[in-house]
């Protein structure tokens, strides 16, 4: 009797586990997956690439993967890419939930809220702050101007030894999003900062790891003592200095005279408070989230930008050369460049896109989802399905680049030397959810990049090896950290 009990629950576990592992009637095709754990194990979450890639020569441009028991889409092509981010755009501009966003932000914010009122409302909110703020016009311009300077003074202080730029390369980006937001900068040996930035790097790469995508497969993971921990006890850090500054902006604002973000949104919520019916969605969990939000993405990928930047200069000796030619063609004896001097530099400008290209620095994306069930490719896309957009895919589309494997500036150049728009370059993703802060970071990355190719040479150190190119994979791609040598190119 025993024996046949175990049988039949058996059965039943057996049958239960297919109906959960099985695909619906008109999903994409995908690797068979694995009881229990989908295909976790089929995939090397240290860097998921190469495993995307290789199971799209199986499956297509559209095919699924399983995450535990979450089904999931992978986009992959820049025909399925324009179809979901552009022409499907709205269709497609939701977000997935899962545990980890969950537990984070929730449903709030601008980067991972669902699409809706209260984020369209954040959104557009957001974008005229930042434009008040300067975002687009000449004061902006001025600022990351000032912060080059400092960044400046930071490498001459360096210049006699090889060292690692990351630490105040990473400190000037975080500076401008700061002034913006915080209404402050911090000095490059802060230790408060420095460990703050750390902590969100550290999480950029966590929170795309195994260890991450067991806790939002199993929730009984939330309470066992495994690495996904440190996410959390790094949030609580990171969360922990965000409410100190919130707390201080409470205390010191003066109503009508807004020193940054915090400050205005301080007023809004303020003045919708004060109606009797008021309808907008703003609160202060939102704008927690919001300030988050905008801190953590106007950070973490400028600043790989820029480190990829040095890193290929080095790497490229003669493109570097090139683009200390016409640097000092454009600028003349000003003491800088200004941002509208982009236009006569069309060489400086395809270097600084093909680092984004080749380096993809952030290669999937944020995670999309459809509003209602969708059709794809003659696929059914269940609504609040997992949409993995895999960017990086066209960035070494063989179709759509010249040179699709190696770093060269000439593909975004043609016969004339002449500056070309490529349509399959989507590092700012596109569509309805096409990153906030493009603008802001196309300034910083030409601002910053030219200010110190127009003070140095800058040198790989040790002539017996060469720059390591491979990165580090994360919801960005970053270099390993890695020690340059300086040249002044100007008299001090």
């Amino acid at each position: 009797m025993e024996i046949g009990t175990t049988v039949l629950l058996s059965l039943a576990l057996l049958g239960f586990l297919y109906w959960k592992m099985s695909r619906p009637k008109g999903f994409p095709p995908g690797p068979l997956a694995l009881p229990v754990v989908g295909n976790l194990l089929q995939m090397d979450f240290s860097n998921p690439l190469k495993d995307l890639q290789e199971f799209s020569k199986v499956y297509g441009s559209v095919y699924s993967i399983t995450l535990g028991f979450t089904p999931a889409v992978v986009i992959r092509g820049l025909k399925a890419l324009k179809e979901v981010l552009v022409a499907k755009g709205i269709e497609f501009a939701d977000r997935p939930r899962n545990r980890l966003t969950e537990v984070i932000s929730g449903t709030r914010g601008i980067l991972i809220a669902p699409y809706g009122p209260a984020w369209k409302e954040h959104r557009r909110f957001t974008l005229s702050t930042l434009r008040n703020f300067g975002l687009g016009k000449k004061s902006m311009e001025e600022k990351i101007t000032e912060e080059s300077f400092n960044l400046i003074q930071a490498f001459k202080q360096r210049k006699d030894q090889p060292f690692d730029p990351h630490f105040v390369i990473d400190n000037a980006v975080s500076n401008i999003i700061c002034s913006i937001v915080f209404g402050r900068r911090y000095d490059y040996d802060d230790p408060t900062m420095r460990n703050i930035l750390n902590l969100v790097h550290e999480n950029m790469k966590l929170a795309s790891g195994f260890w991450a995508q067991l806790f939002n497969a199993f929730a009984v993971v939330q309470y066992l003592p495994l690495p996904h921990q440190k996410i959390f006890r790094n949030v609580k850090t990171v969360f922990g200095f965000l409410k100190t500054v919130l707390e201080e902006h409470k205390r010191t604002m003066i109503p009508g005279e807004p020193r940054d973000f915090i400050d205005c949104y301080l007023e809004e919520l303020d003045q919708e408070q004060r109606k009797e019916n008021h309808k907008k969605t703003f609160d202060e969990e939102n704008l927690f989230t919001c300030v988050a939000d905008l801190f953590l993405a106007g950070t973490e990928t400028t600043s790989a930008s820029l480190e990829w930047c040095l890193l290929y200069m080095m790497a490229h000796p003669e493109i570097q050369e090139k683009c200390h030619e016409e640097i000092d063609r454009i600028q003349g004896d000003r003491d800088q460049l200004d941002y509208e001097d982009r236009t006569s530099m069309p060489y400086t400008q395809a270097v600084l896109q093909e680092v984004q290209r080749f380096a993809s620095v952030v290669p999937l994306g944020v995670a999309h989802s459809p509003m209602k069930d969708v059709q794809l490719n003659g696929f059914i896309i269940p609504k609040g399905t997992v949409i993995i957009t895999d960017l990086s895919s066209v960035h070494y589309d063989e179709d759509h680049w010249k040179y699709p494997h190696e770093f060269n500036p000439e593909n975004f150049l043609n016969e004339d030397g002449e500056l070309i728009k490529v349509e399959s370059f989507l590092p700012f993703s596109a569509g309805p959810r096409v990153c906030l802060g493009e603008n802001l970071a196309r300034m910083e990355i030409f601002l910053f990049f030219t200010a110190l190719m127009s003070n140095f040479d800058v040198l790989w150190p040790d002539s017996k090896t060469s720059p390591d190119l491979k990165p580090q994979f994360g919801l960005s791609q970053t270099p390993k950290h890695f020690s340059m040598k300086l040249v002044s190119r100007k008299q001090q």
